[in-house]
């Protein structure tokens, strides 16, 4: 392997752990969970993001095969971190109803389509 290949994977490495370290902290230290989600669906996607782009990096350039599996997790990863946190978020919202006075205006006629839709009439087909 290259000098500059061998930067590269302790540069990745180094930036998952760093990532790593800071989801893992945000997710032990925030206070509730909205602010919760953000540790691990933005800091620690990103650092396993990095860490297995580093292994797909490491054993192309050491045993000149593109290794697959790391690629399908980290597309696998990164396609549902966001959709996970949108449902347990939305999941929140529905069940806690305190936090419905704290979401800002959607700056329209409308409102949130989640809690502003109209009540539908017993009987009625939609």
């Amino acid at each position: 392997m290259t000098d500059f290949g061998d930067i590269a994977v302790a540069g990745l490495i180094c930036l998952g752990a760093f990532f790593l370290f800071v989801g893992s902290l945000g997710l032990a230290k925030l206070p509730d969970l909205m602010r919760r989600l953000h540790g691990p669906t933005k800091a620690t996607t990103l650092g396993i993001g990095a860490t297995l782009i580093a292994s797909m990096l490491y054993f192309l350039l050491a045993g000149d095969a593109l290794s697959i599996q790391e690629l399908l997790i980290t597309t696998f990863l990164f396609l549902t971190a966001p959709v996970t946190a949108l449902m347990v978020a939305k999941a929140h919202l529905l069940l806690d109803k305190s936090e419905r006075k704290n979401l800002p205006s959607t700056g329209r006629d409308v409102g949130w389509s989640v809690f502003d839709a109209p009540d539908p009439t017993p009987g009625s087909e939609d």
